[in-house]
């Protein structure tokens, strides 16, 4: 079978077909959803009674494989739409019959393979044969067409490849994945906790060492920030509601808002973004052309009401903070803003360890605002930036937000997964919402430009993405407990506390294993809570003024002098 004869998501949509079948086969009364192809395989919704088991999926996927073996044709029929309308109500198909509202024409297509037949666009490959290698992977719930006010369905994910090979390759990246996954670890080193019942679902507490992970990155953030020309501001967590029916969110945002709070005869809102607070401080005083470029930073905690669907650990959270910055220019100075941009961004994801990423510029959506002028304008310096910083990038069309284009990039990780970062958005709805200018150099009133941009994102996302990255093991810079000090006996305490001492007044963060267990023990919860060096401590090391050195990188490499090893981990730092 040649790859191009059938698409692979041609391929995997074939295979959501037969899961349905096998469903159909095995458990009768089931009522079906949608079955579409997907980044990295298939999915199909069923509305059934009793929850999917992991035995169940074993039995489905058994019975996938009778259906492929027999090799059934993919018939495409083409009926009324009448008739497939009372075909579907005499079936009891609600939810085939919801969408066969949506379905434009006075004819609608289904596809048959042996028993089953369902409503569908298409296309197939010929025959159930041609799936060669596939596999069931999770079940979970998802409401219907998204929406809580709908029935929860039950949705099982699966996959399917050309080879056997390629699936293999595909399960085993999973199960690295898996080990990598932010919560695992992020629960096994001690960073961060979600209290679901007694807090709130997507609330994040972090632990010191999160916390103090959490703070290197703002403090680097800060200081990078103050040496490109930004000035740090901070504004408050609500604000009138007005403010946010000004600023258009109340209209485009609205669903992701959390409802107003009601006191002193005045409703207020939580934000959901940094922006209006910025736009507050712009207007404290006249601005001139030559103040022009102002670009203010704040590391800003905002709330937007996520569906309790989507929420994942750090990834999507209703609680974080961005690292957000506002610049308000001129017109002329879009491109070179923008430029400046992309070249604070390239630094901070290198300095974190991330050299591939993918650029795209999100184009005009469907519902906006302001003049096709001027989003002709933005998008056409969003562009020229990228490309006077021989930057290669993608179009997203249609992908922008409701006030501008964007820029959006896409790091990808050690796994080769992308994941959304830095957005750069010029906007020039919000300084024309709130009537903000600054005085030209021809003395009349001018409308300043805005530009949106989050480096890192959010600081919980980030985080998350550093994890996974890392797979828990920090760099050094970064690490939370950088030299875990590893007496082998109590006798050998004294000497290690001289050490961390030592080490301290060189800027290292340092932990001493005091605890009464053996140094086999001891090495194993080191190397458990990833921490970059380990030193033992024995009779020789405190006889020699020595320490003897393990890495999580390079494994034993001996006993050396305290003085020596200071001179490593420093330089190391500097790196």
């Amino acid at each position: 079978m040649s790859k191009e004869r059938y698409p692979l998501d041609v391929y995997r949509h074939s295979a959501s077909h037969i899961l349905a079948y096998a469903v159909k086969e095995l458990f009768p009364g089931v009522k079906f959803g949608i079955g579409p192809s997907i980044e990295d395989g298939f999915y199909y919704d069923f509305d059934r009674q009793d929850p999917f088991a992991t035995e169940d999926l074993v039995k489905i996927e058994e019975k996938m494989r009778e259906i492929i073996n027999a090799d059934s044709i993919f018939e495409k029929i083409e009926v009324d739409r009448k008739e497939a309308e009372k075909n579907l109500k005499d079936a009891g198909a609600a939810y085939k019959l919801d969408l066969l509202a949506e379905i434009p024409g006075q004819k609608v297509t289904f596809y048959k393979c042996g028993d089953f037949s369902d409503m569908c666009r298409g296309p197939h490959v010929p025959s159930t044969g041609e799936i060669k290698a596939f596999k069931l992977l999770s079940v979970a719930g998802a409401y219907w067409r998204g929406s809580e006010k709908n029935p929860m369905l039950q949705r099982i994910y699966g996959t399917a490849f050309y080879s056997q090979k390629e699936l293999d390759e595909y399960i085993q990246r999973l199960e690295e994945i898996k080990k990598r996954d932010h919560r695992k670890l992020g629960k096994e080193l001690d960073l961060f906790s979600i209290h679901q019942e007694e807090a709130g679902p997507g609330l994040i507490y972090w632990h010191p060492k999160g916390a103090l992970i959490r703070r290197i990155i703002e403090n680097f953030w800060v200081e990078t920030h103050l040496k490109n020309g930004y000035d740090l501001i901070y504004s408050p967590h609500i604000a009138r509601t007005g403010l946010w029916k000004t600023s258009g969110h109340l209209n485009f945002y609205k669903e992701n808002m959390y409802p107003p709070m009601e006191f002193e005869n005045e409703s207020y809102m939580l934000k959901p973004m940094n922006c209006p607070g910025h736009i507050m401080v712009y207007k404290t005083q006249t601005r001139s052309y030559r103040d022009l470029p102002l670009r203010w930073a704040e590391m800003g905690t905002v709330y937007r009401y996520e569906k309790p669907g989507v929420l994942h650990g750090l990834l999507r959270v209703r609680g974080f903070t961005q690292d957000d910055a506002h610049i308000f220019c001129r017109k002329d100075q879009i491109e070179d803003e923008v430029s400046g941009v992309l070249k604070l961004t390239s630094f901070f994801l290198g300095k974190f360890g991330f050299k591939d990423y993918v650029m795209y510029v999100s184009t005009r959506p469907e519902k906006y605002v302001g003049t096709l002028e001027n989003w002709e304008v933005a998008t056409s310096a969003l562009k020229t930036a990228l490309e006077k910083n021989e930057t290669k990038y993608q179009i997203d069309p249609g992908e922008g937000v409701f006030y501008g284009p964007k820029i959006d990039i896409k790091i990808k990780d050690a796994l080769n997964r992308e994941w959304q970062c830095t957005t750069i958005q010029v906007d020039f709805n919000l300084p024309a919402a709130f009537k903000l200018s600054y005085v030209g150099e021809d003395s009349k009133e001018h409308e300043p430009i805005m530009i949106h941009r989050a480096i890192l994102g959010s600081f919980e996302r980030f985080m998350a993405i550093l994890i996974e990255f890392y797979n828990g093991a920090f760099p050094l810079w970064l690490a939370p407990v950088q030299v875990k000090l590893i007496p082998i006996a109590d006798r050998h305490n004294e000497y290690s506390r001289k050490v961390k001492e030592t080490l301290a007044e060189k800027g290292a963060r340092v932990a001493i294993d005091e605890d009464n267990q053996t140094l086999q023990a001891k090495i194993r919860l080191a190397q458990m809570e990833k921490v970059p060096y380990m030193l033992v401590i024995g009779d020789k090391e405190v006889s020699e003024n020595t320490v003897s050195v393990r890495s999580q990188k390079g494994g034993n490499a001996g006993a050396i002098k305290i003085e020596e090893f200071v001179g490593k981990f420093e330089g190391e730092l500097k790196e």
